[in-house]
């Protein structure tokens, strides 16, 4: 029996919206990342989700939903959604944008309403594990979840994680 997490923004919105996910509590690890709460579960980091508070050119606030083990390339995820440039927001400002602590940031439940993005082929597997809300505690859902609840938009900026 997997010990019960308290509530979050995020678990606060699923259940609002009677959306049934299973809990997945590790021990979190700064800078860890996807591959770290993949390997303390258990899973493969493909099926590990990373939300990712990005900006485009105008410091518009978007979200990314990406594979545990790939990068976002900013190139192509620009160019795929309309904008001059795309790059990572400072910790401060992504925390301030949705609402999570860096390291915390689920898509479910943030602060601002923002477009959200998703690689495409996460829509494709069978279940994801993404991120509950607080750092050291994941979600398990079907992704076909993330159309519905948030509106996604399916995009390929997915590149290969370099590990070194």
């Amino acid at each position: 029996m997997v010990k019960h997490v308290s509530l979050t923004p995020a678990t606060q919105f699923l259940k609002d919206r009677k959306v049934v996910f299973t809990e997945h509590p590790y021990g979190y690890l700064e800078h860890g990342g996807a591959l770290h709460s993949a390997a303390a579960l258990g899973w493969d980091p493909y099926a590990v989700v990373k939300t990712l508070i990005m900006q485009d050119q105008d410091a518009k606030p978007l979200v990314v939903l990406m594979h545990g083990n790939r990068k976002v390339s900013t190139k192509n995820l620009a160019r795929q959604i309309g904008a001059k440039s795309v790059e990572s927001c400072a910790p401060e400002v992504a925390n301030r944008h949705s609402g999570y602590l860096v390291g915390g940031t689920s898509p479910f439940g943030t602060r601002r309403v923002m477009p959200v993005y998703i690689e495409s082929t996460i829509l494709a597997l069978p279940k994801i594990l993404i991120n509950g809300g607080r750092r050291g505690y994941l979600v398990g859902i079907d992704p076909q979840l993330c159309v519905t609840l948030l509106g996604v938009k399916p995009v390929q900026c997915a590149l290969a994680e370099v590990l070194g």
